[in-house]
């Protein structure tokens, strides 16, 4: 159960340092939603969005952020 407990904090205090992130990029004009790379289409009578250029720039930051994590609770 302590495990479990720990996970879920751990959870939350990425959630906690992601949406930091989302605010301060947000502050400085970081065109995280708007890069090349999203796709977004607007008909009649619907509207679709894929950031396909944020999801893969968020991969990339976040694999070498848990790398580095990794690396340093050897």
């Amino acid at each position: 159960m302590q495990e479990a407990g720990k996970a879920i904090i751990g959870i939350g205090m990425m959630l906690v340092v992601i949406g930091v992130v989302l605010l301060v990029a947000g502050r400085f004009g970081l065109p995280l939603g708007r890069l090349p790379g999203d796709m977004a289409y607007k008909g009649k009578h619907a509207s679709v969005y894929f950031p396909l250029g944020t999801s893969i720039l968020i991969s990339i930051v976040l694999t070498l952020g848990l790398y580095l994590l990794s690396r340093f609770r050897r």
